[in-house]
């Protein structure tokens, strides 16, 4: 099967097992994943049919979750698929731990993540506490990455539930859409450290020296630090160069030779 290349710049390929999501903070208000699942809810060929209801246009013609999830189980098999070893983010359309995905699918991913150690993959959430419930039930691997999405300092409380959490071998942390200043950021134990502005239409400006703030915490923590985008309604045009230069720190990527390609 054919790898899902992506365009974000900090992974090489998506994967998703579910789709659909629900808005639980300000970052979700002009969600990159519901604009395409609006999109994708439209398309022929059995894609329109996994995405559609997932997400439809709201307010100000801002596209929006509904919170209809749906899960696909034939995509648990994707990742044994992809032959050569890439880094993968996981339920790029979605969030992992959203309530609504059974305990038992939740599983079924981790174990698949655990089975395909010739990849690394990267799970980001916004729902940290119910990683913290399942975590002992989960098969954790040193492929496995965690993260939680920090848009304000509001959120420093997902960090704390992170922080918590022994198993994950990397432990990141997404501070995009970056809305506000994130001083005295709770870095103990955090391995990777992602930044990045809002893009798209009707996207909220980031402050340069809200972003140089956290690369400084992360150099004083020795805490890689990877500068995803400055963002804006042409993301292209803005780039991301910080300080004259780009940040594409990564942490250490781990294989796992038993039962790879």
């Amino acid at each position: 099967m054919a790898m899902s290349r992506s365009r974000i710049e900090w992974t090489e390929a998506t994967w998703n097992p579910v789709s659909g999501c629900t808005p639980v903070s300000p970052g979700c208000l002009n969600c990159y994943a519901a604009r395409m699942s609006v999109r994708l809810g439209h398309m022929p060929n059995g894609t329109g049919e996994k995405y559609a209801g997932t997400a439809r246009v709201g307010a100000e013609g801002r596209p929006v979750f509904t919170g209809i999830i749906r899960l696909d189980p034939a995509a648990l098999e994707t990742p044994r698929q992809w032959r050569s070893p890439r880094i993968i983010f996981v339920n790029s359309m979605s969030d992992l731990f959203h309530r609504a995905i059974p305990d038992r699918f939740i599983q079924s991913v981790f174990r698949v993540m655990k089975d395909c150690g010739w990849h690394t993959f990267q799970v980001l959430t916004k729902r940290p506490e119910r990683v913290l419930e399942l975590s002992r039930k989960l098969e954790w691997s040193p492929n496995i990455w965690l993260g939680t999405s920090v848009e304000t300092a509001s959120y420093f409380d997902r960090i704390r539930l992170l922080q918590r959490l022994r198993s994950p071998a990397v432990r990141f942390l997404s501070c995009e859409p970056l809305l506000g200043p994130l001083n005295r950021l709770p870095l103990k134990g955090i391995d990777w450290v992602i930044v990045g502005g809002e893009s798209g239409p009707k996207a909220r400006p980031v402050k340069a020296e809200w972003v140089e703030k956290i690369r400084l915490q992360c150099v004083q923590k020795g805490v890689r630090f990877f500068f995803k985008q400055w963002g804006g309604t042409n993301k292209k045009a803005a780039g991301r160069r910080l300080g004259g230069r780009t940040w594409d720190q990564m942490p250490r990527v781990h294989r796992i030779t038993v039962g790879g390609p």
